[in-house]
Order: C-alpha cells, then sequence, then structure tokens
C-alpha cells in the first residue's frame, strides 16, 4: 500500500500537461481511466485521474485527512461553511462545530481562482466520483475523531453526547452542490445526471442529524440512481424501526433482485418470521444457492422463530461451508449459550480467535464464554473491548446489559442498555432488559414504559406480554392486567400452531396447539382472585392445573419457551435447558407438574374447603402431598377436611384413594 502511496505521490508532482481544462472536449487517454458514460464526469475523472489515485491511496492507508485535503483543503472547506452560512443566515449551534482542523496535511493547495470561486458562492469543479471519495474520507475522519475524544467504553468522557465535529461542513457543502445542479429536483431539471453516491452520503449526514425523514428520501433517491450501492439499503435498514414503515417505503423502491434481498434483510432485522419469509429465503436461496449472506437469513429466521436447534444446525453448516466469514457469529454464539452447548462454544472462541482477535464479532464470541463459565467479569471485559473496536455493534452493548445485572451493577446495566437503544431503537431485548433492571428497583412504572415497547417490537412473543401483564398488577392495574395476559396466551398459541423451522407449520390441517403457559393462567386467576370475581379465578386455576396432563393434539413441537436473548433468558441448569429445548415437556403429553401448576391446585384445595367441598378438598391436598410441594400446608388442609367431615358424618370412612391408587389415612396425614 506504501509502494502504490509513494508512485502516485511521484505522479502528482510531475507538472500538468497544458491540457485546457475548461474544454468540454475529453482529453486522450479517457476512455482509457474511466468507465463513465457521461462525457462531462469522464471529461472530469480523465483531468483528476492523477490526485485521484493519491486521494484513494490515503484513503486505503486509513490516512482520512490527507485524503480529504486532496481535493478539498481546510481553506477551501472553511471559505465554503462562511459562504453558506452567510447564505442561508445559519449559525447553527456555536461556531466551534466545524471551524476546527477541516483535515490534515494538504498535498495539493486550492488555487487563487477556487478561492475566488468559494468567496462569491461557486464550488469548485469535481467529479462526483472525487467529491464522493473527499467528503466521506472527512466524514470518517470525523467519526473517528469521535471515538477519540470518548476514549474509554463507559469512562467518565463516555456520556453519548459526542458528536462528529464534520457534518456541518460536510452537510454545507453537499447543499449547495446540490443547489447549484439542481440535484433532487425533477430529473428533467438537473444540470448533471447525479450518480447516486453524493445523495447517499448525504442521507447518513442527516440520519446522524437525527434528521431521519428527510435522509431516507435521500437514501430511496439514491437507490434509483445506483440500486447495487448495499451500503444505503443497510442505512435504510437503520432508519426502519417498524413493519409499517418498511411497507410504506417498499412500493417507492426500485423493483429489482437487490430491492428483493433489501426486504428480506430488513424483514430479519425487525425479526419478522412467517411462512412468506420462509419462501422468499427459498427463491433467493435457489438463484444463489452457496449465498453466505442468505445462508446466514436462513438461520437468523429459525433463530428468530425460536427454533433454536434448526438455527444452530443452520449456522454449523454455515461455519463448515465459509469457516473463515465471522459475520453474524455473534448470533450463533448466542445460540450456543442457550443451548448450553459448551464445548462448540469453546472451539467458535478458538476459531474466531485464530482468525482475528481484533474484530468485534470475536470478542462478542468470547465474552459469551466466558458468561456461559460464569465468568462475569472477565465476559464484560470482553464485550467492552468489542465495544472499543466497533461502538455500533449492538450485541456487545445488550449482553453487558445482561452481565451487569448478573452482577448487581443496576447503574451500569441501564446505562448499557440505553447505549443499546441509541445504536438501535427497534432491539427489544434492550427495552426489555431496561424493563427488567427497572422491575428488580421496583420503579414499576418506568418498567412498564419499557415493556410496552419491547411488546410494541415484537408482539406475537408472549414472554413481551406476561412482562407487560405482571407490572400492570403490581401497579395496581389488575384489569389491564388481564387482557396483556391474555394476549399472551393468544400471541403463545399463534406461535405454536405456526411452529418448525422458519416458522413453516407444522402441525395437522386447522389444527391448534393445546399448550398454554401454566404460569400466565395462574397469574390471570390471582388477578381474578384479587377483583374478587371467583368464579373466573377458579375455572383459570383448573385450566392451569389441566395443563400438566395436555391434549394429544397433532404436530410436534420445537420451539422454546425461553427468548433466545433476553436477561432471563438463560438457562440456570441442564434440567431448565432440557425442558426448554426438547419439546417433550411440553409436548402434547402436557408439561407435568410445575410449580405453578402445584399453586393452582393448592389454591382449589382452598376454595373447596371454604365452599364445603371437602372430599374434594381432601383429594387435591393428597396430591399435593405426593408431589411434595407445599406438602405441611396440604396435610393441614387434609386435617382440617377431615375434621369437617367427621363433624357432619361421624361413622364415614376418611380413607381416601388418591389419583394413583395408593390410600392417605388419617394416620399417615
Amino acid at each position: 500500500m506504501l509502494t502504490s502511496t509513494r508512485a502516485a505521490e511521484l505522479l502528482t508532482s510531475i507538472p500538468e500537461s497544458t491540457f485546457d481544462s475548461t474544454s468540454h472536449n475529453v482529453p486522450p487517454g479517457a476512455p482509457l481511466v474511466t468507465r463513465n458514460v457521461d462525457p462531462a464526469e469522464a471529461r472530469l475523472e480523465a483531468i483528476e485521474i492523477d490526485r485521484y489515485l493519491l486521494a484513494k491511496s490515503f484513503f486505503d492507508c486509513r490516512e482520512y485527512d490527507r485524503c480529504a485535503a486532496v481535493f478539498l483543503p481546510d481553506a477551501l472547506m472553511a471559505g465554503v461553511l462562511t459562504s453558506y452560512r452567510q447564505s442561508h443566515g445559519d449559525l447553527l449551534d456555536g461556531e466551534t462545530r466545524g471551524s476546527g482542523n477541516f483535515g490534515g496535511d494538504a498535498t495539493h493547495t486550492s488555487t487563487i481562482d477556487d478561492m475566488d470561486d468559494v468567496k462569491s458562492g461557486k464550488l469548485p469543479e469535481l467529479s462526483q466520483k472525487s467529491l464522493f471519495l473527499a467528503l466521506y474520507a472527512k466524514f470518517i475522519s470525523g467519526e473517528k475523531k469521535k471515538d477519540e475524544e470518548v476514549e474509554m467504553v463507559m469512562g467518565p468522557h463516555d456520556m453519548g453526547d459526542v458528536i462528529n465535529r464534520q457534518l456541518q461542513v460536510i452537510s454545507a457543502y453537499l447543499q449547495t452542490w446540490f443547489d447549484q445542479n439542481h440535484v433532487g429536483m425533477d430529473e428533467d431539471d438537473e444540470l448533471v445526471v447525479s450518480q447516486g453516491w453524493l445523495e447517499y452520503l448525504y442521507g447518513m449526514v442527516l440520519a446522524k442529524e437525527k434528521n431521519e425523514k428527510e435522509a431516507m428520501e435521500w437514501f430511496i433517491r439514491s437507490v434509483h440512481r445506483f440500486p447495487m450501492n448495499w451500503g444505503c439499503w443497510q442505512e435504510m435498514t437503520m432508519l426502519i424501526t417498524r413493519v409499517d414503515e418498511l411497507n410504506k417505503v417498499a412500493p417507492r423502491l426500485p423493483q429489482n433482485i437487490v430491492s428483493f434481498l433489501f426486504h428480506l434483510h430488513a424483514s430479519l432485522e425487525l425479526y419478522q418470521q412467517g411462512h412468506n419469509l420462509a419462501t422468499s429465503v427459498e427463491q433467493l436461496l435457489s438463484i444463489f444457492p452457496g449465498s453466505s449472506f442468505l445462508l446466514t437469513c436462513n438461520a437468523l429466521l429459525a433463530y428468530h422463530s425460536k427454533d433454536l436447534i434448526a438455527a444452530e444446525h443452520h449456522f454449523s453448516m454455515l461455519l463448515a461451508q465459509h469457516p473463515h466469514r465471522l459475520d453474524s457469529l455473534d448470533h450463533y454464539s448466542n445460540i450456543l449459550y442457550v443451548l448450553n452447548m459448551r464445548p462448540k462454544l469453546a472451539f467458535l472462541a478458538h476459531l474466531c480467535s485464530s482468525l482475528d482477535k481484533f474484530r468485534a464479532e470475536t470478542c462478542v464470541v468470547i465474552g459469551n464464554y466466558y458468561s456461559l463459565l460464569s465468568a462475569h467479569e472477565k465476559a464484560v471485559l470482553y464485550f467492552r473491548r468489542a465495544l472499543a473496536l466497533d461502538r455500533a455493534c449492538l450485541s456487545a452493548w445488550t449482553l453487558m446489559g445482561h452481565e451487569y445485572v448478573e452482577l448487581k451493577n443496576t447503574h451500569a446495566a441501564i446505562e448499557s442498555y440505553r447505549r443499546a437503544v441509541d445504536v438501535n431503537r427497534r432491539d427489544y431485548r434492550a427495552w426489555y432488559g431496561l424493563g427488567q433492571t427497572y422491575e428488580v428497583l421496583e420503579s414499576h412504572t418506568y418498567a412498564l414504559f419499557y415493556y410496552k415497547k419491547a411488546a410494541g417490537l415484537r408482539p406475537w412473543d408472549g414472554k413481551m406480554w406476561m412482562a407487560v401483564g405482571s407490572c400492570l398488577q403490581k401497579i395496581g392495574r389488575p384489569r389491564d392486567g388481564i387482557k396483556a395476559l391474555k394476549r399472551a396466551l393468544l400471541a403463545d398459541s399463534n406461535h405454536e400452531s405456526a411452529g418448525g423451522k422458519g416458522g413453516l407449520s407444522q402441525s395437522s390441517a386447522g389444527g391448534t396447539s393445546s399448550y398454554m403457559d401454566p404460569e400466565v393462567l395462574l397469574q390471570i386467576a390471582l388477578m381474578y382472585d384479587q377483583l374478587e370475581d371467583h368464579e373466573e379465578a377458579k375455572s383459570y386455576m383448573e385450566l392451569c392445573m389441566a395443563q400438566e396432563e395436555g391434549v394429544p393434539v397433532g404436530g410436534e413441537k420445537s420451539t422454546l419457551r425461553h427468548d433466545p436473548m433476553g436477561a432471563s433468558s438463560r438457562p440456570e441448569n441442564d434440567d431448565d435447558m432440557e425442558d426448554d429445548s426438547g419439546g417433550g415437556g411440553r409436548g402434547n403429553e402436557g408439561t407435568g407438574v410445575t410449580p405453578a401448576t402445584s399453586k393452582a391446585r393448592l389454591w382449589l384445595a382452598r376454595a373447596a374447603v371454604s365452599a364445603g367441598e371437602y372430599h374434594k378438598a381432601i383429594y387435591l391436598a393428597s396430591e399435593l402431598c405426593q408431589d411434595g410441594v407445599e406438602v405441611e400446608e396440604a396435610k393441614g388442609l387434609v386435617r382440617q377436611a377431615k375434621a369437617e367431615l367427621k363433624a357432619f358424618e361421624p361413622n364415614q370412612d376418611l380413607s381416601l384413594a388418591d389419583a394413583s391408587g395408593t390410600e392417605l389415612t388419617t394416620a399417615e396425614s
């Protein structure tokens, strides 16, 4: 790289030819150095080829200020900003923004004519290719200096309020360029044929300044002019936070294969699932069967559908085909964590470390491995390293928040989750983590706000609505809590009926899942009991207890009860993992005895005693004695019920057979 830089410096040191740069004729040899079909742009690119090669070599060496200074020296940029402020009366937020160092050591100084043009409000004549390279280098330089000002991740100066000081001058230059060339208006009125790259850069500047609506307009213009710029599609994805926003944007996009890929990518970023999305992935894989991007999409689709076994299989196959690819392996490590596959996670950590130690994905994978070993301090260390390498690494922010929760450092956990939300507002895991942390602090109103945010981003996930319902109950709104918990039951039943790989239904035609979460049913019953609606409470308690047996229905279930990335979703032991991943504990055979069903049985036993149904009370309480749950209270209920029966029917034999046929005598009780 340094060799090309030295060669380019020597090339630009040669005196320029006497070719008239103001002529509209294409200079000799221009077709050899440019492929632009626009004669005007081809002429400018041919004139600038020497300087462009020098600037590109600086860019490749990451000397961004030197790269920008080749075409846009400091004095010229300061003049552009001053002229823009005078013409627009715009002082913005202080003279410090954009008024400092606009670049590094300027290899080329602007000519007197260029400075005179700038003072008169006219920009120097540059090709769009060179202008984009210079302004983009300035943009990256500003981002780099912004990270340097922050210093340590979550340190004393890392308040999240440091800005890119180059945004103002880039914005001023681009607005002036668009105004002079009428770009952005009707294409018939444009003085130049835009290539789409400057629109892309201006959209990024607007997005950084939180002007997201206008940024989306410029991104759409950019992809219409050059649809193969995947970076622009990714920036558009970052601005879309809800499915309805994606549906509004989709009709305005060019209809081609890249737009189709964008729709798939954006849907997965919004955690979507379902048959249509799975069909789209299959169609694209039939065209590009070896695409690592599409194979990753297939794995993520299973991941979002909570089919972690299938997702792990897809990622394993992807890793076998592309063993040197680190993209999205942080998601793979999350799956291995939840599935408690420590040997595979250790192998993945060693593999990533051998490929590139200084990649954010590598640090996230190693952090997950240490977290699985319960070495939370080391896990935090590696997540911080990931953020030092890439401040926009969403997984690192969220997972570091989980680790701080484990370390009981709620302040640091809240800050981590907030930074994750700043990076990506559609990350339901960070919103949910904030809700959990505030719930630990018993700030239930704040927790409810964040839980609602998470539920709005993932409305088909029953876990989100369970959290909302529980919070509503704690702040004294049981009726609203019941509505939320019923929605959780509906979401879980819809997910079960659409289960399987990629969201494809595996159940029989027209069949629905008989499974309902006993914990949700118990909470609903307790809320009805709180409202003194004892009939409804009783019916939900009976429904909760009925989940132990289950009802045979067609189809298998391979989904997980827990959210793969939630703070409370990480399994505490192998028994929890077995219950969640297999489907045997929550399949057609029922859940078996759980703490929720035992509480429901105890409530029903008490209610039976209060209602004078002593035989039923003895039967329920004796089952509790066999389950080993609340045994002492159950024995007390048996004694109380038998005493009441003996008072009314003194000659009755009080020996009872329980559900399994064994006798519970008075002496045994």
